[in-house]
Order: structure tokens, then sequence, then C-alpha cells
């Protein structure tokens, strides 16, 4: 479903609160997507949106994210039939309004994609579009032998060294698929507390 009301940062952003965007992508650690935002909710002053590509919505109920009061966006809310030059551009506006981002699960095709900068929807548009000065962290989720691909070694150098991101795991677990190895997306309470630590953000 699209969000049919504009974003406009200037409007959204509250001064002092900490704006949280999460960008999930095409990997099941997406299932954890609506504990993340329950969970970053529960502090005071903090507001979360969410990017989403489109299948990573396999995952989770988008509906169970907007009934916390976080918005849901989707590349069909990035360039409506009604768009005019001069109107507001999704992907701007929510890069000006984010304080700090999470890609939490980071997919191999998204790290890729990040890496190469590609910019084929919401969110790897979003990416390329970040200041330099936002805080960005990388939650990569995928298969053992994807993860330990050399290409993974790779894209992960470039978003580390180049463009000076964070990248958190993965860890070692039984995965989805049924292997056990190292490919999980970090605890989703452990990316919250990222948040938590970062901003030395106060519980309710």
């Amino acid at each position: 479903m699209s969000t049919s009301q504009p974003f406009v940062s200037e409007a959204e952003r509250t001064p002092g609160s900490t704006h949280v965007l999460l960008i999930t992508t095409g990997s099941v650690a997406s299932v954890k997507a609506p504990l993340i935002v329950e969970e970053l909710l529960r502090y005071e002053n903090v507001k979360v949106e969410v990017v989403a590509t489109k299948p990573s919505l396999v995952f989770y109920d988008a509906d169970a994210i907007r009934r916390t009061g976080a918005r849901v966006w989707t590349d069909a809310d990035e360039w409506p039939a009604t768009y005019k030059i001069g109107d507001p551009i999704l992907h701007i506006e929510l890069r000006r309004w984010a304080d700090v981002v999470l890609v939490a699960p980071c997919s191999a095709n998204t790290l890729s994609k990040i890496a190469h900068g590609v910019c084929d929807n919401l969110a790897t548009s979003l990416m390329r579009a970040l200041a330099p000065t936002t805080p960005t962290y990388l939650f990569p989720a995928m298969n053992t032998l994807m993860y330990e691909h050399p290409l993974t070694a790779e894209h992960l150098r470039i978003v580390r060294d180049v463009v000076k991101y964070n990248v958190v795991g993965p860890i070692g677990k039984l995965l989805a698929c049924g292997d056990i190895g190292i490919g999980a997306m970090s605890e989703w309470r452990d990316i919250v507390q990222v948040v938590v630590d970062k901003f030395n953000l106060v519980r309710f």
C-alpha cells in the first residue's frame, strides 16, 4: 500500500528527537523489523521511519509497523503519478530527516548494490544520497557461502573503507535455510542498542 501523504523533512523533524531510519531488504531476517521498531519507540523522543524494498515485505507485515505509528515507505511512494518538478523527492527528504540509518538486514544483493553505487529503488537511491556525516550502520544477513564468497569481502571493504559505513555482524547460528555458520543478522536487541548507546537514549 502506498503512503499517499508527501513527506517533507522540515515538517517531519521534531527538535530534540532522534530520527531513526530503518531500511529492510530481501533477507529473511527482515522478519525482525517490527521488533526493532517497537523497541526503538520505547525510548523517549525517538521517531522511526521505515524504507522497505519489495522483497523484504515478504517477511513481515507492514501494517504491524504502521500500528506503532511509524510509516513504511516503498518504491511506489517515490515517484507518484501526480509528481511534478518542484515537488518533494522522497529519497532526498528521508535522508534529510534521518539522524541515523540502519540497514537491517542488509542482504547480499543490497550490499552489492551499495558497493557499486546502484540506485534502482527507494532504498538504494536514499543510500547514494546520504551525507557522509550521517551515521550509517549495515547489518549483513545472508547464507554462509554467500557471506564467504570473495565478492562479499570486496563489497564489505568498499562500504567500510571507501564509503565509511559501519558494518556490524553477521553472527554464527542456525540459519533460516538450515545451514549452520556465519551469516545471520546481529540480534535485533543489539541493533537497537547501537542507537541507544550512540544517542544516550532514555527508556520511557
